[in-house]
């Protein structure tokens, strides 16, 4: 009975003894898992960050591969690539009997490749160059920071190498290993000033003008022309880029020619210019500054354009330095073309007044109104430049002896208002629509116009100093020019023009005149050269029809002037000579010019 409990003892203490026994194995178990954890923390780590960054490794070859693939494929293909440029022949620029104004010669250009900067000499190549070329190490930089470092493209870094130029950079070659040295071609004006502001110059392209120009193909050392007719004609004249692509090595070498590209000449321009004839109008205006316009009032052909003081186109094709620009520039504004920019055109403008007179139907040809030492209008006295009148005139001897007072009673008659309309009518207060983009509109002002610029109303003595060519009035002798075809020509009014076109006759645009309106102009201006002021404009066996025009100038000496056309029967040719400040009248001193190139004209036809 004893043993019960016993039993039992042995129970629970062999059940506590399994129990102790399980707890420890599992708590054992754990204590072995963490020790294992422990261990391997570290690996796992590792492996988190490894792949993290192959993730990212990847993602950055995806990126590279198909995001900017073609980017480094072309630095690639540059590294293993080089072009040497060609640039194109420009066109050249013939006068109207195929003798040549503007050509090209050969010369030779240094050229540079823009990685050059990158090396560690870099400083010491620029200090060199810029001692053999000429230039500045700013100006050098500046070229060169143009084009990227990587450029595969040769840049030009300066033209019309001397020859002593040429061998100093081959003294050099160990340094200057990456100066090639190429023939180009510059431009060329085989007669000088002669025609300088018609024809123009050439330069090469500047930063603005490649930002601008860019679309249309133009590229960093690209020569452009300014002004003139190599302006005006430069589509035709510059021609297209050509150029050789070279293969080389990792060290730079040239392994072989991958492709050529032959550049494009541009197209030559032929103009109406006859160079006889602007020699001839040059040297008739001299050393005086003004300008002398001369073409066919037939159909607008610019025969020869004259401005002075002028200047030598080629020295644009050279280097010009600080002392040469400023030594071109102290002339006289040589880059003006004095034909194109506007003046009082004084008496020349009574044709319009007159017009303005007989096309009204207020006058009739036969008028004859009486003349006196002075006008008074409006308060203000208008004085006859003879300063005592003429007597009583009708239009033809008005128009012999530019009576001021005659044609300001004319233009006081007809209004302000019918003055203007007619002016306009003539082309005055427009541009010509010739192709030089140096053409200006002169003016010819109005009501509104002086209402905006003085806050003045137009009065009657407006008008009147209008009628007499003074006032605000302003042409350019191209305009006068066209005005005497008007006249010549049966009453059409041109388009100037330089380009040779036989369209340009079709562009005329007739004025529809009276025929008895037409009639009185010519006998008046035929008058001026056989009994009145342009007496000097006289040609020997050719009948000359023409006017004269002294214009104030305050607080300048006068201006003068003198158109022509001739012969009076069949015109073929207008002159203008305009003489500015000249102090002297303009039959006297404008008229002899015209003169002389008349009779030049008139001896080449023979």
């Amino acid at each position: 009975m004893q043993l019960t409990p016993i039993i039992k003892k042995s129970k629970k203490s062999s059940l506590k003894s399994r129990q102790v026994t399980f707890s420890d194995t599992r708590n054992q178990r754990q204590k072995i898992w963490l020790n294992v954890g422990q261990k391997d923390q570290p690996i796992f780590i590792m492996l988190l960050i490894s792949l993290f960054f192959f993730g990212a490794i990847a993602s950055r070859l995806a990126y590279l591969q198909l995001v900017e693939g073609n980017t480094y494929q072309e630095k690639a293909e540059n590294n293993r690539t080089k072009i040497i440029p060609k640039p194109p022949v420009r066109g050249n620029l013939y006068d109207r009997k195929g003798r040549i104004l503007g050509a090209t010669r050969l010369s030779h250009s240094a050229y540079l490749w823009p990685i050059v900067q990158k090396q560690e000499n870099w400083a010491e190549i620029r200090s060199v160059l810029a001692q053999i070329l000429n230039i500045s190490e700013t100006e050098l930089q500046k070229t060169l920071e143009q084009e990227n470092y990587d450029s595969p493209t040769l840049v030009r870094i300066a033209r019309n190498l001397t020859p002593q130029q040429i061998t100093a950079i081959e003294e050099n070659r160990n340094l200057l290993s990456e100066v090639e040295v190429d023939t180009d071609t510059i431009r060329y004006y085989p007669h000088g000033k002669n025609g300088s502001h018609v024809l123009g110059y050439t330069r090469e392209i500047n930063a603005e003008e490649l930002a601008e120009r860019k679309q249309q193909g133009y590229r960093l050392g690209d020569v452009i022309g300014k002004m003139g007719a190599e302006s005006a004609f430069e589509s035709d004249l510059r021609g297209e880029w050509g150029g050789i692509l070279l293969e080389r090595d990792g060290t730079g070498k040239v392994l072989g020619k991958l492709g050529i590209k032959e550049a494009k000449a541009g197209n030559d321009v032929t103009l109406t210019l006859d160079l006889d004839l602007q020699k001839v109008a040059e040297q008739a205006l001299g050393d005086r500054k003004g300008a002398v316009v001369a073409l066919d009032p037939r159909d607008g052909s610019v025969l020869a354009m004259v401005s002075y003081p002028g200047f030598d186109p080629n020295i644009f094709s050279g280097k010009i330095t600080t002392q040469l620009w400023k030594e071109v520039q102290g002339k006289g504004n040589p880059f003006i073309n004095r034909s194109l920019r506007g003046f009082p055109p004084a008496s020349t403008f009574k044709i319009v007044t007159a017009t303005a007179g007989l096309e009204s139907g207020k006058y009739k040809p036969s008028t004859i109104l009486p003349t006196y030492a002075y006008l008074r209008v409006g308060g203000t006295a208008f004085g006859e430049w003879n300063r005592s009148g003429f007597g009583p005139m009708g239009f033809v001897r008005a128009m012999a002896w530019s009576s001021n007072t005659f044609f300001g009673q004319i233009g006081n008659g007809v209004g302000g208002e019918t003055l203007i309309e007619w002016a306009r009518k003539y082309g005055f207060g427009s541009k010509t629509g010739i192709e030089l983009e140096e053409d200006t509109p002169g003016l010819i002002a109005d009501s509104q116009w002086k209402k905006e610029r003085f806050n003045w109303e137009w009065t009657v003595g407006d008008t009147v100093n209008m009628s007499i060519g003074q006032g605000f009035t302003l042409a350019t002798p191209l305009q006068v020019a066209v005005m005497f075809a008007v006249p010549a020509n049966g009453g059409n009014l041109v388009v100037p023009h330089l380009r040779q076109d036989p369209s340009y006759l079709e562009k005329r645009k007739s004025l529809d005149l009276k025929p008895e309106t037409l009639k009185t102009l010519r006998e008046g201006l035929r008058a001026v050269v056989t009994n009145g002021t342009g007496g000097k404009a006289a040609v020997d066996g050719v009948a000359v029809a023409g006017k004269s025009g002294t214009a104030e100038a305050p607080p300048g000496k006068s201006h003068a002037w003198f158109g022509a056309f001739a012969p009076y029967e069949n015109p073929e040719i207008v002159v203008v000579a305009f003489v500015e400040h000249s102090g002297g009248g303009g039959g006297s001193t404008a008229g002899p010019i015209v003169q002389k190139v008349l009779t030049a004209y008139f001896a080449q036809k023979k």
